[in-house]
């Protein structure tokens, strides 16, 4: 199997030593769940670097970024543009926090800023549907879905043509949506160690208020559902 990784931004240089980068999180993200069969190719989308054959890949998946997707930078732009080619080609996709709002933007949705501002830490979600490729049994279907968040943007409209929404929250409505046969994508953080998301709320503890960043570093004293979802993206770009 083979997939393209397409990055959005870099891990901050002081903190590749230890966690790497965004690309080799998604890679261990896999190796993590027993998936050690799939051959990665990196694009680096802030330099405008895609694949020049789209039929050349199993499925392409997103890092997340600090960048807002609703901005007006020429490189989201053109990242937008080419979730509408991979839609025509029908190519399988998966969106990961940037790339979920991207997804969004590109069939037609509106992402915002929140009002409730930062979210942080492990985020508890709802299971509200369990579409077809997700594999039977109450392993692989739980009644909540744990992932590392860190995001202040979020999907606000669906574009209303056939999505499925599979998780929420009361904090992120929209948090996993299947879009169409061809793209999912989720508002959290599957790659995240819990390590990685305590170093990063440490460093931007400028950011949020005190209570907020008590909160998100207690919530990490949960187990996030990585492996668990890393089957469903498996399940997902193997069903016809």
């Amino acid at each position: 199997m083979k997939a393209a990784i397409l990055q959005c931004d870099r891990v901050l240089e002081k903190f590749r030593p230890r966690f790497g980068d965004y690309p080799q999180m998604i890679e261990r993200m896999f190796a993590d769940a027993g998936y050690r069969d799939i051959e990665f190719d990196r694009f680096d989308c802030v330099a405008g670097d895609y694949p020049r054959d789209l039929q050349a890949y199993d499925f392409y998946i997103t890092t997340g970024s600090k960048a807002d997707a609703y901005g007006d930078e020429p490189w989201v732009r053109q990242l937008i543009d080419f979730f509408r080619r991979l839609q025509q080609h029908e190519c399988k996709a998966v969106g990961i926090c940037f790339g979920h709002q991207v997804m969004a933007l590109a069939l037609g949705g509106r992402v915002e800023r929140a009002p409730q501002g930062w979210g942080i830490g492990i985020a508890v979600n709802r299971m509200l549907d369990y579409p077809d490729w997700i594999p039977e049994g109450s392993e692989n279907r739980p009644e909540e879905l744990r992932l590392i968040v860190s995001h202040r943007d979020q999907v606000s409209v669906l574009p209303g043509q056939g999505e499925t929404l599979i998780a929420e929250s009361d904090f992120c409505p929209y948090f996993v949506v299947q879009w169409n046969a061809q793209f999912l994508s989720v508002q959290g953080h599957p790659e995240w160690h819990r390590d990685y998301a305590r170093a990063l709320m440490e460093d931007r503890r400028d950011l949020y208020s005190p209570e907020q960043i008590e909160a998100g570093l207690a919530s990490l004293e949960q187990e996030p559902d990585n492996h668990l979802f890393t089957r469903w993206i498996r399940a997902f770009v193997e069903t016809a």
